[in-house]
């Protein structure tokens, strides 16, 4: 692994200049000790024009050239989703750590494969759910944690906003590059917090189909029930087919309490036994940067990933884990891929 001296930034790498990319780079500049060295991607003159945007030194086609330099630690994932593995084993093998974009893999065959690796080589994986560090969802899990709600009811999770037609070309949509559709691309951010929230369930009941981007392999909506470890039970309603699209929303019911998570604000916050605090979180300002994205790709902000990547700055530097590790990530694969296997089968399914 690279040596890393305590006072110098942490060297970070970028595989991939793909939208989010952008993002990475931005939040990559505006965290305290990181600074982004270099770009790689396989097109010479995608590389070079990322690099000067960014203002980096380097710009290549070659994975390995990037990992092997001494003065980057970090490498960012940010091809396309079912092409995570490959760079990232050369970066392992180089003894990096690694951000890797939401999903880690498409398949849990894929993640654990990354796992494996990176485990073995004592290496840093941050998946990006940048999600979870939004201040409602902390609030949201603490409380679930302290048993505000009592025995739960319901937990799901509504992902219903749009995307144009003109956003499914290249990658998007396919079975080898994107893993499907709507689930695992656009929902699985709402998946992972259900899932943090509520556990992950034992069964699952699911219908997909492509009710109006019927040029593409993958779902644009998908339906599911849920039956929870505990006894509750739930639903995941996701689409990118309509207009205009609405916020992310997660619902937690419970005997004693019930709370709804609109993108990360508390809108709803309502418990039988009230506690000092509850109006606070209830007339919480909006934070803008754990919203977005209903209607557009890219109608984000890069701040949800600086405290992603700043997290893994400060563990690096503190010897910690990671707020959210690779084998938490391999939970909303997981949960999809149970999700794809119930809706082609047409029969319930265990998640693993």
């Amino acid at each position: 692994m690279t040596a890393i001296s305590p006072s110098s930034s942490l060297g970070f790498g970028i595989v991939g200049v793909g939208m989010i990319a952008d993002f990475h780079a931005q939040a990559i500049a505006a965290t305290t000790g990181g600074k982004l060295i270099g770009v790689a991607t396989r097109n010479a003159d995608n590389a070079r024009a990322f690099a000067q945007k960014h203002g980096l030194a380097v710009a290549t086609t070659s994975v390995e050239e990037l990992v092997a330099r001494p003065d980057i630690h970090v490498i960012c994932i940010t091809t396309p989703s079912g092409a995570h593995l490959e760079p990232a084993l050369a970066a392992i093998r180089a003894g990096k750590h690694l951000v890797v974009e939401k999903p880690i893999e498409i398949t849990t065959e894929r993640a654990d494969e990354l796992l494996r690796a990176a485990d073995a080589a004592g290496v840093k994986v941050s998946p990006i759910f940048q999600a979870r560090f939004g201040d409602g969802a902390r609030t949201l899990k603490a409380a679930l944690d302290a048993g505000r709600f009592g025995r739960l009811v319901l937990a799901s999770a509504y992902v219903k906003w749009h995307r144009g037609r003109e956003y499914y070309t290249g990658w998007k949509g396919t079975l080898a590059l994107d893993g499907g559709g709507v689930l695992i691309n656009q929902a699985i951010h709402a998946i992972d917090l259900l899932q943090w929230f509520a556990g992950m369930p034992s069964e699952v009941f699911c219908w997909k189909t492509r009710r109006v981007y019927d040029h593409i392999e993958a779902e644009d909506t998908a339906s599911a029930t849920l039956r929870f470890p505990s006894g509750a039970l739930g639903s995941i309603e996701a689409t990118t087919a309509g207009w205009p699209g609405w916020g992310r929303r997660i619902e937690i019911i419970g005997e004693r309490g019930s709370a709804r998570l609109e993108d990360d604000r508390l809108d709803k916050w309502e418990f039988r036994d009230a506690q000092p605090g509850d109006d606070a979180i209830r007339n919480a300002k909006i934070d803008p940067s754990q919203g977005g994205g209903a209607g557009a790709a890219n109608a984000i902000t890069h701040h949800g990933h600086q405290r992603q990547i700043q997290d893994l700055i400060d563990s690096i530097r503190a010897g910690r884990p990671v707020a959210i590790d690779g084998h938490e990530a391999r939970k909303a694969v997981a949960l999809i891929r149970g999700l794809y296997a119930s809706a082609e089968r047409g029969t319930p399914v265990t998640p693993g």
